[in-house]
């Protein structure tokens, strides 16, 4: 049994109580009501208010509610359930045992996910905004019980520092278990929805979960991503959130939203995070607008960055005390991670070993000196971005030029002083992060291409597809017309068009409303798409009216396959809301003859007998042969 299974049958994971559990208890019943619901969400004045606020968001500057009745109409029961859930977790862990773990920063981090998930729902249209809301409320909820159930060893992971995957790793090295896992279990345990809990549990790495890309848990994980980031940022110090912007910018594009749409959308989950932080006394720290953040200059680091730079040094010295002393000041006084040779050979040899930011190098060695040293470097694609100072006991003119013609970036006159030893490493060190922030930039950059790439061919797959359907569109369909016109053309080989359309489908619109006759479409649309051959090209042209093409299809096989579809279509029984609705088609078929100059006049005839069968009855199939249509009477 699995180390979350057994926390959880031992009762250490955390659980709804009071009347969130009485309200997740009710909607377990078969016999569950939405009045039910709302009458137990009145026992409690909190979780009551709680449920307005967030019904009267959902709406979206519709009409307000005022009761809690309504409130939980609007929300649904599931929504309701899940809130309740949240809600009641917040109530129950605004502090905890674990010394290392902030609950109410946690709080604070997973509230905004939460309202950047809303927000985000209402761009992306992949469920309802309060599911989502809870959603990232909830996203993080296996910290939190790790850190109830092993207060003092999830205390001593959490002072690794590790983020991500390393945190998962360390988790599951000590604790047999990690906080993805266990979140998983406390929302099914919950109730949460597969098909929202799944995607959830791999929103830290998205490209883990092999979700078909395009598809509903595709969606919702990278939305989760997404609110993650956001969230991210907004409990970001000023330094890390200029470094976050780029990333959160950038996927803010996938989802088709420029800078000043996506700041929009990230102004108003801020404003929505600080309403709900007073609400539930949670800490929301106001922030810059996200215009301003993006023009703000980026901002310079709290701590002196010649202290604690954490970078590698290469000290090329040939005289033993020089070489003690320089490299104690690099290590003790500046951080750096020293490494140390007494000759250019050595030091050359070093270099490939640990390639290395900064190199400082005495002028005069044995066997290669300074200068020699630096040529080297520069003649190699990964020495031409060191930083090269050379330390040397004559600064005349002459031998200045000499080493700056070597390649080298400065240097420093002997007796070397610790004074000159930071203010020529501050210079470098400079040097050294513009160069890390270059490397970066270059390396988004090649990101985002790549992935302006691939939004380039979704948008292009977007514009051939018929969103309702998911069937080629017209335009996509006329193009696989006319590739299989040429193909005709060349080969000798006959093509067909089928033009089909559904018989009395405004009846079903008035009926039963658009959203009915949606469906409809999508099961007649799935059930051509099964009836047509496998080289054949079905698209959905506009209206109730289809276009299949058929390649080497002659008119006696055309009309075999038309005829298979119209009884396929026949036999049909939909079933929505407990009506069941038939429907029949009319299917004009045309197949490429002399007396067709062009596509339009092949798809002209088709549609000429598509008229012809409606006009004899409708449900039947009927063929445009030289300039007459045929309607055979057993259809």
């Amino acid at each position: 049994m699995r180390k979350a299974e057994q926390l959880r049958i031992a009762g250490q994971l955390p659980s709804p109580k009071g009347v969130a559990l009485a309200i997740m208890e009710i909607c377990r019943r078969e016999d569950a009501t939405l009045d039910a619901v709302a009458r137990v969400a009145q026992a409690d004045p909190a979780l009551s208010s709680r449920l307005l606020r967030q019904a009267n968001s959902a709406a979206q500057g519709g009409r307000a509610v005022a009761s809690v009745r309504d409130a939980v109409l609007r929300l649904g029961m599931s929504g309701v359930c899940q809130l309740a859930m949240g809600f009641s977790f917040i109530d129950q862990y605004a502090s905890g045992p674990c010394r290392a773990f902030d609950y109410m920063e946690f709080w604070s981090h997973s509230l905004l996910m939460a309202v950047c998930c809303q927000e985000l729902c209402r761009v992306v249209r992949v469920g309802a905004p309060d599911e989502l809301f809870a959603c990232g409320l909830l996203a993080r909820i296996g910290e939190l019980a790790l850190a109830s159930a092993y207060a003092e060893e999830y205390a001593a992971i959490l002072d690794t520092r590790s983020t991500g995957a390393a945190l998962l790793a360390i988790e599951r090295a000590r604790l047999e278990t990690d906080h993805a896992e266990i979140t998983a279990v406390i929302l099914a345990d919950c109730g949460m929805p597969k098909a929202l809990a799944e995607p959830l549990s791999f929103h830290e790495a998205p490209e883990t979960a092999g979700f078909v890309d395009g598809s509903r848990p595709f969606q919702l994980t990278h939305l989760f991503f997404q609110a993650r980031r956001m969230a991210d940022l907004g409990r970001a110090s000023e330094v890390e959130r200029h470094n976050k912007l780029a990333e959160l910018m950038r996927l803010g594009g996938q989802i088709g939203l420029d800078a000043e749409t996506f700041g929009a959308l990230f102004d108003r989950a801020i404003e929505q995070w600080q309403n709900w932080g007073e609400l539930l006394k949670i800490p929301a720290t106001p922030l810059p607008s996200f215009d301003s953040m993006v023009k703000a200059p980026a901002p310079r680091p709290e701590q002196d960055p010649g202290m604690a730079c954490k970078t590698t040094v290469l000290l090329v010295e040939d005289e033993p005390t020089s070489r003690l002393m320089t490299e104690a000041a690099l290590r003790n006084q500046l951080g750096c991670t020293v490494y140390t040779a007494e000759n250019g050979r050595a030091g050359l040899a070093l270099a490939v070993q640990v390639m290395p930011q900064i190199v400082i190098s005495d002028w005069l060695m044995p066997e290669m000196d300074g200068l020699e040293l630096c040529r080297a470097l520069r003649a190699t694609e990964w020495g031409q971005s060191m930083y090269v100072i050379m330390v040397t006991g004559v600064e005349t003119e002459d031998k200045v030029t000499e080493a700056f013609e070597a390649g080298v970036d400065d240097y420093i006159v002997k007796p070397l002083s610790n004074r000159a030893l930071h203010a020529r490493m501050r210079a470098a060190l400079h040097y050294v992060r513009l160069l890390e922030a270059w490397e970066n930039d270059r390396a988004q950059l090649k990101q985002f291409a790549a992935e302006l790439a691939i939004s380039n061919r979704r948008l292009e797959h977007a514009a051939m597809t018929d969103v309702l359907t998911g069937l080629p569109n017209r335009r996509a369909g006329m193009l696989a017309l006319e590739k299989a016109w040429s193909v005709s053309l060349r080969s000798g080989q006959p093509v067909a068009v089928l033009m089909i359309d559904v018989d009395h489908f405004k009846s079903v619109n008035d009926r039963y409303g658009h959203a009915v006759g949606d469906l409809v479409l999508k099961e007649i649309a799935q059930a051509i798409q099964a009836a047509a051959r496998r080289h054949d090209n079905v698209s959905r042209i506009g209206g109730e009216e289809f276009l299949l093409v058929c390649q080497e299809a002659d008119p006696r096989t055309a009309l075999v396959v038309a005829e298979r579809l119209r009884r396929l279509i026949k036999a049909l029984q939909l079933d929505f809301g407990g009506a069941t609705i038939g429907e029949t088609v009319s299917i004009g078929v045309a197949v490429r003859e002399a007396g067709f100059a062009d596509v339009d006049a092949l798809v002209h005839g088709a549609d000429t007998a598509l008229y012809a069968a409606k006009n004899a009855g409708r449900d039947r199939v009927c063929l445009y042969s030289q300039g007459k249509t045929h309607c055979p009477n057993d259809v």
